[in-house]
């Protein structure tokens, strides 16, 4: 028990992790490049020629869905927070509860590549795909944070690395070979990443479950007894260890689960995963096989959790290279040693790899599909055009990326994510709620909601404790916090609901009711968007 407590500050052996990693990526890069054989349209590059069943394309949404937050920031949570860790879990699942029933299969329906297809559809094309890329490549941008932030921090763990230089040229790496997947794979070589990916994560998280119950007899409670007594905070089982703090932590827990459930719906890179299979039967299969593999590894989150709580103890797990998203690797270490450390260390690699490549891909076709293709070359490019603006604008993302995710080192990445959700749910969810069940909806109220989501979004963001003025802010030594929150949430996303709605009362201009007409028959039944998707 608490065998790296003795060990050095990089448990396991970094050549053998070294080993793992590098058989992995060339085993991923090998099918990539044979995926990558028929990319010569849009269609292809985008929605992988939409040639993916239902079982391969739910396993690929739970590949995308469970992403280093899932895996490393929510089992580091709960081991040092408990039971507020866990509502990270439950959060994350209901939100796909809601996304699932509110607007996959008529999004569906009714778009072709993005989410701006389905905005735009029957309001005025130009500024409306404008807003929805803006959206898209904003919210991709904080969602990529959260990955790299991983990145650093669990091969930082793995190779021993505590420096900030030699994080940085980790989370580069991950940059260099995230552009080079999507570069190269497109859709479909991404997609079968994130297949590969959810069966490893989840094949693993179920032997390191089952493994952590063993150890305890199978008694879930013994398990939770010996939690309490590593910690020796038997709060650890009470709500309130983080949320329940003060008033303002308690508003902040509001303000994260509103986020968490709301935001789902609305983050690109999870619903474009829906234009990739042929039909809306095979997208309503895989919504069943996606809620069986989520739901499962959401509750291997709180064995592991807690089982990293009873074997490691929070104070050794918070004082690793890593911090909280350092919980995982160091169970995998305590229960197998550095064989298995190595093997879940690759698989949360995968996760993250996998995640980069489904964010960056969706980034890449929303500015080539929605600005370039549909805006600036008024919806005829030449041919080949826009799959290679596509693949320069894979390149500019992954930069940024690269540089984001140096600056976001160290925070947890469930924490992160939290905050694309509530980006995401502020810039998103309103006008795709509007649009497709509102029939008065206008491009002026779509305008007013997208942008006011977004912007009052990364403002309060940018004025909350995550920023400055805290111990874990992303910047030291300053502090402009005015915004009490780290979540905001509570206030962007009713904002951009309300905007919505009220810019469109007062709207006087009104919008082309047989195109209104034509979303809700295609939104509610399919007709004619099979059509629409392969020309």
């Amino acid at each position: 028990m608490l065998r790296f407590a003795e060990s050095s500050s990089s448990p396991g052996d970094p050549w053998l992790n070294i080993a793992i990693f590098g058989a992995f990526v060339a085993i991923t890069m090998i099918i990539v490049f044979r995926a990558s054989r028929n990319n010569k349209t849009a269609a292809d590059y985008y929605a992988a020629g939409r040639s993916f069943t239902g079982g391969q394309n739910g396993s690929a949404i739970a590949g995308d869905y469970l992403s280093a937050a899932s895996f490393l920031g929510i089992v580091g949570a709960i081991a040092i927070t408990g039971y507020d860790g866990f509502l990270y879990s439950i959060g994350f699942l209901v939100a796909w509860l809601v996304a699932l029933l509110l607007v996959a299969e008529l999004l569906r329906n009714t778009g072709k590549y993005t989410m701006a297809d389905v905005l735009s559809f029957r309001l005025k094309q130009k500024p409306v795909r404008i807003a929805a890329a803006t959206t898209t490549l904003v919210v991709c941008f904080f969602y990529l944070l959260a990955q790299m932030a991983g990145a650093g921090g669990l091969v930082s763990l793995l190779l021993g690395i505590g420096d900030a230089v030699g994080q940085s040229v980790v989370i580069t790496v991950v940059g260099a070979l995230m552009i080079l997947y999507v570069l190269v794979g497109g859709m479909k070589g991404t997609t079968w990443v994130q297949i590969i990916k959810a069966v490893l994560l989840i094949a693993g998280a179920g032997v390191m479950t089952v493994w952590v119950l063993a150890i305890h007899g199978f008694d879930f409670s013994a398990l939770l007894d010996q939690a309490v007594a590593t910690a020796n905070n038997p709060a650890i089982l009470d709500p309130g260890l983080k949320y329940g703090v003060n008033d303002i932590s308690k508003i902040d827990f509001l303000s994260l689960g509103l986020a968490l459930v709301l935001g789902t719906a609305a983050l690109p890179h999870v619903l474009m995963r829906f234009y990739t299979v042929p039909t809306a039967k095979e997208a309503r299969k895989s919504v069943v096989w996606a809620i069986w593999l989520i739901g499962i590894f959401y509750v291997f989150t709180l064995v592991l959790g807690f089982g990293a709580a009873a074997l490691i103890g929070p104070e050794v797990i918070a004082a690793a290279p890593g911090g909280a998203n350092s919980a995982a690797p160091l169970l995998a270490f305590e229960l197998g040693g550095p064989v298995l450390l190595g093997l879940i260390a690759a698989i949360a690699f995968a996760t993250i790899l996998a995640v980069v490549a489904g964010l960056t891909i969706t980034a890449a076709a929303s500015f080539a599909h929605d600005i370039y293709a549909s805006v600036v070359k008024k919806g005829k490019p030449e041919a080949g055009a826009e799959v290679k603006v596509a693949r320069r604008t894979v390149v500019v993302i992954g930069l940024v990326a690269i540089v984001g995710g140096i600056g976001a080192n160290g925070q947890n990445v469930a924490f992160l994510v939290a905050l694309a959700f509530a980006v995401a749910a502020s810039a998103n969810l309103p006008t795709i709620i509007y649009s497709l069940f509102w029939k008065r909806f206008t491009t002026r109220g779509a305008l007013w909601s997208m942008y006011g989501g977004l912007i009052s979004a990364i403002v309060l963001i940018a004025l909350s404790p995550v920023v400055s003025g805290s111990e874990t802010a992303m910047i030291k030594g300053v502090d402009f916090a005015i915004f009490p929150l780290s979540n905001p949430g509570i206030v962007s996303i009713p904002l951009a609901f309300l905007l919505g709605w009220i810019v469109t009362l007062v709207d006087t201009r009104k919008e082309d009711p047989v195109k209104q007409a034509e979303m809700e028959v295609r939104s509610l039944t399919g007709i004619g968007a099979e059509k629409a998707v392969d020309h």
